[in-house]
């Protein structure tokens, strides 16, 4: 099933993420003080300034064009930012849309947020989906130009098949250029325990690794009771059970032990672990996602 475009997409929250760039963009200018340079892989130069030519600057730094109109000699100065290649990986099995449609919206709003950041920050950005398989969406992409094609293709994900978090083993990212990784999914994929076994890949990527747990609030406390018939959305396996409100207690104790185990399991890792709920405002969690420590808010 694709996403509607109008739904998730919508004018208002094109222009809030507009905002939110701008907002980490200033609080980046704030916190920084001089050129920053690196030694890095993959590093780029971005004007920043003029000043006025002295005798110990390279003469080759002089801008003629310049001193063409205003007959004063000025030198450009660069800032040497690091360039990376922002991964973002969207588990795309039925589990994600069924039966709990926001958690594709909050998926792929947060997917075209990370996107938008990269692009704007001179990043090289890929999409690649999984379920059963692995797949590269979109190539790597340079410049805010690019955004439209990322849109356009994210509206069209399909959203169905069943969850095998194996298939995070096929993903290869490059050695060639710094990565920073998101992993968007609900992470529902068999037992429990598969969740932190499966993750356990990401120790050996060349990257920076966070994984974005998309939680619905109904998953983590269900509000059934009584006689219920259980349907597996992507099996389709029925399971006929009584439930009472000391089954549900245990089921949230239970809940809470596991995204407490997984993420202690990333933090001995040093995969950055995070839950993103659905009912919570967005701006507020993707900041938040921000601060953790990414690279991708320092560029």
């Amino acid at each position: 099933m694709a996403a509607d475009e109008e739904q998730v997409f919508d004018p208002d929250f094109l222009q809030r993420l507009r905002t939110l760039f701008f907002k980490l963009r200033r609080r980046r200018m704030l916190s920084k003080k001089g050129v920053q340079q690196t030694q890095a892989v993959g590093f780029t130069r971005e004007f920043k300034d003029y000043r006025h030519y002295t005798r110990s600057d390279d003469f080759r730094a002089i801008d003629w064009r310049l001193f063409a109109r205003v007959e004063r000699l000025f030198v450009k100065l660069y800032e040497e930012i690091q360039e990376f290649h922002v991964h973002i990986l969207v588990d795309t099995s039925r589990s994600m849309i069924e039966p709990y449609p926001r958690k594709r919206v909050a998926t792929l709003r947060l997917a075209v947020a990370l996107a938008y950041l990269g692009l704007m920050n001179q990043h090289r950005v890929s999409l690649s989906t999984f379920g059963s398989a692995m797949k590269l969406e979109v190539p790597p992409l340079k410049g805010p130009g690019h955004i439209h094609r990322i849109l356009q293709h994210v509206t069209g994900l399909e959203f169905d098949g069943m969850t095998d978090l194996e298939s995070l083993r096929q993903f290869r990212p490059s050695r060639g250029r710094r990565g920073i990784v998101f992993i968007l999914s609900d992470l529902l994929g068999g037992e429990p325990e598969a969740s932190a076994e499966a993750l356990q890949v990401t120790t050996s990527w060349p990257a920076e690794v966070h994984v974005v747990h998309v939680l619905e609030p109904e998953e983590m406390r269900p509000t059934i009771d009584g006689e219920v018939r259980l349907i597996d959305v992507e099996t389709q396996a029925q399971r006929q059970l009584t439930l009472t409100r000391r089954d549900m207690e245990r089921y949230a104790a239970a809940f809470d032990k596991y995204l407490q185990d997984l993420g202690q399991s990333c933090l001995r890792r040093k995969v950055d672990y995070v839950t993103w709920r659905t009912d919570l405002a967005f701006e507020k969690l993707f900041l938040e996602l921000l601060s953790r420590g990414s690279a991708l808010s320092q560029g």
